[in-house]
């Protein structure tokens, strides 16, 4: 289809399944600012007043669990005391041997496929549903914190864009959701979110007479967070990814660490689409990629340009072989991924914020 509505939708930090993602990437950094060698997977899952942390570590820092969870949700706005039960455990000692290096390789943590996309819809080339969403979001989030007194933690927004001819020709649709406090009254939280959320947040040009506005369709939404909805570490890949406009890959970004390649892979994937259509190569571009557990060279690497490239895909897929190496070593050493920097990216996507070294340009040479 030429002509078509395409919708994403992204979720704030106060969200049930955020804040596991967020525990999660927490205890990944304060292992890696100790240990940058950690093999980690821990993750989180929490309802009511309840956090139980598990998974897999292998690391030589000292990790205060409970207390990295309480203080997550702490500075996410939520102020219930929160009981904290961990179960982990050391890594596999079989999957530790096959990731540690060996004769100079690195191995991947484990098998799977990856995929990176990028186009030229945003400054920051993303599609522009996610990316409008995604802005809407952090931008209800720094409104709640100017409003405590009536806005809460839990959130959500999503944006339905028209389409011509393959291009992004309007805003459709907005809607936006967000717990509040209790006693006021949905006029006054819809006029907040008009004027200091919506209108602050869209391109003038994009919308119209037509734009629908949805807030709070379901009406009242006084209890959120997790005593509104159980939360799981890795249920939003979607929101953390490409909104649905890119395929996404078997596993969650969130939790895991760089020598797993759900994530590292993943990102690199994004790097060398992003560069792709960067350097005008694509209007669109995917990137797959495909690991065996233990072995550090891919087994398979494809590209798709969606018809929008100016060689043949073929030609592109050479290119790109000649420019970049998906190497496990090498995706550790050229996004220098072994550092603390993975809690930021676990709310409002993993890609698109230029401070991210995946979120760099390399120029092709052909």
């Amino acid at each position: 289809m030429k002509d078509y509505i395409f919708t994403s939708e992204s979720i704030t930090e106060g969200h049930s399944d955020k804040i596991c993602d967020q525990i999660a990437d927490a205890i990944l950094d304060a292992a890696l600012r100790e240990d940058p060698n950690s093999k980690m997977a821990v993750e989180a899952t929490i309802k009511d007043d309840f956090v139980l942390i598990y998974g897999e570590a292998n690391t030589k820092a000292v990790i205060d669990y409970p207390a990295i969870a309480k203080a997550v949700i702490k500075k996410i706005g939520y102020e219930e005391d929160y009981n904290v039960l961990v179960k982990v455990n050391r890594q596999s000692a079989e999957i530790y041997a096959a990731v540690e290096e060996n004769d100079g390789e690195v191995g991947a943590g484990d098998q799977g496929l990856m995929f990176g996309y990028a186009c030229d819809e945003s400054d920051e080339y993303m599609p522009a549903p996610i990316y409008y969403a995604h802005k809407l979001a952090r931008k209800l989030t720094e409104v709640r914190r100017q409003h405590a007194d009536i806005l809460k933690p839990d959130g959500k927004t999503q944006v339905s864009v028209e389409y011509k001819d393959d291009k992004v020709s309007r805003i459709d649709t907005v809607v936006v959701s967000t717990q509040h406090a209790e006693g006021v009254s949905q006029e006054e939280i819809k006029e907040l979110i008009m004027n200091e959320v919506v209108r602050p947040s869209l391109e003038v040009e994009l919308v119209d007479e037509n734009t629908k506005y949805i807030i709070n369709p379901s009406g009242s939404f006084i209890v959120g967070g997790s005593f509104g909805d159980s939360g799981t570490t890795g249920r939003k890949i979607v929101v953390d990814t490409y909104g649905g406009m890119g395929r996404i890959g078997g596993g969650c970004l969130s939790s895991k660490d760089p020598t797993k390649v759900d994530r590292s892979a993943a990102y690199y994937a994004r790097y060398v689409a992003k560069s792709v259509v960067a350097n005008k190569l694509a209007r669109r571009c995917e990137v797959q990629v495909a690991y065996a557990i233990g072995k550090g060279e891919p087994v398979s690497l494809l590209v798709d340009t969606f018809g929008t490239g100016v060689t043949s895909d073929e030609q592109l897929l050479e290119i790109i072989k000649k420019n970049f190496d998906f190497s496990v070593r090498n995706i550790l050493e050229e996004l220098d991924l072994k550092k603390p920097v993975y809690a930021k990216t676990a709310c409002y996507g993993h890609f698109g914020d230029p401070q991210f070294s995946w979120e760099k340009i390399k120029k092709i040479e052909k």
